[in-house]
């Protein structure tokens, strides 16, 4: 394996930090080639508070994305919430689907067949909501390049909401909301999120909606970590946040399954590593 290290910083951008900080001049280093560079982004870094989560309606078409969720609950529709088979596609509809289901009933699930149907949105999974007069599908960690797809699903009455991570191509599949901070006419201040983090950030703006706060939802911040890591982003600014948090659920709340591993296991407390690796 090839390092590829990071410039060192000035001696005096890095005695600065120090004395700022009361650190070790190793230390202020490896936090000025992190980024870090001020007393407010070291605390920060090293005081993680949800309440530093950017604000979910900078991303691109979330206000419409909320918009449409809104007005399927006051019309009694049938919401599929549909996912990629990996780690980050399942967590993402767990989250999501769990935070509908908690005040609406009128929600169901699909994850494609890896074999049968491989990656993404599939049309099975279209004809399946088709089959169930389903007329809104919200898609998670996929569905950004999926444009025959989403067409064929506007051709049967179903609206798509798009909630990806991966790179657009050069054109956006015809959906009632497309949210992605990689697309190039977003302005989100973070562009680094898993697909259940982009879930998470649509579960963010229907719950400010709904008068709640950031701290309502810290139940589900589990499957965001668990997401993370699985997907191997970086865990920088808003995910290392999202990690923090959700690493103390799993480490103080733990669901059954994880609760069943950490028994097992014989472990204090599960690191960010363990959760990847277990």
């Amino acid at each position: 394996m090839r390092w590829t290290l990071k410039k060192k910083p000035s001696l005096d951008k890095v005695k600065k930090l120090s004395e700022a900080l009361s650190v070790s001049e190793e230390i202020s280093s490896l936090l000025l080639q992190r980024g870090i560079e001020t007393l407010e982004d070291s605390k920060t870094f090293f005081r993680p508070s949800l309440g530093d989560l950017h604000d979910p309606f900078l991303m691109q078409d979330m206000h419409v994305a909320v918009e449409r969720i809104e007005a399927a609950l006051l019309q009694n529709e049938t919401i599929l919430v549909f996912g990629d088979y990996d780690v980050d596609g399942t967590t993402a509809v767990s989250l999501v689907y769990s935070y509908l289901r908690s005040s609406y009933e009128n929600v169901a699930t699909y994850i494609p067949d890896r074999y049968q149907e491989g990656y993404g949105v599939s049309y099975q999974g279209i004809d399946f909501a088709n089959d169930n007069d389903i007329t809104l599908i919200i898609a998670l960690d996929c569905g950004i390049k999926a444009l025959d797809k989403v067409s064929y699903a506007k051709e049967k009455g179903i609206d798509f909401i798009i909630c990806d991570h991966h790179r657009p191509g050069d054109k956006l599949p015809e959906a009632i909301a497309v949210l992605d901070p990689k697309r190039e006419d977003c302005n989100y201040p973070y562009d680094e999120m898993c697909g259940c983090g982009v879930g998470f950030k649509l579960v963010q703006a229907l719950a400010s909606r709904q008068g709640q706060n950031i701290d309502d939802l810290s139940m589900y911040l589990d499957l965001v970590a668990t997401a993370i890591a699985a997907d191997i982003v970086p865990i920088t600014c808003e995910n290392r946040i999202l990690t923090y948090f959700g690493l103390e659920v799993i480490n103080t709340n733990p669901r059954p399954g994880i609760r069943a591993i950490i028994e097992q296991l014989q472990k204090p407390q599960l690191t960010i590593t363990d959760v990847v690796f277990i």
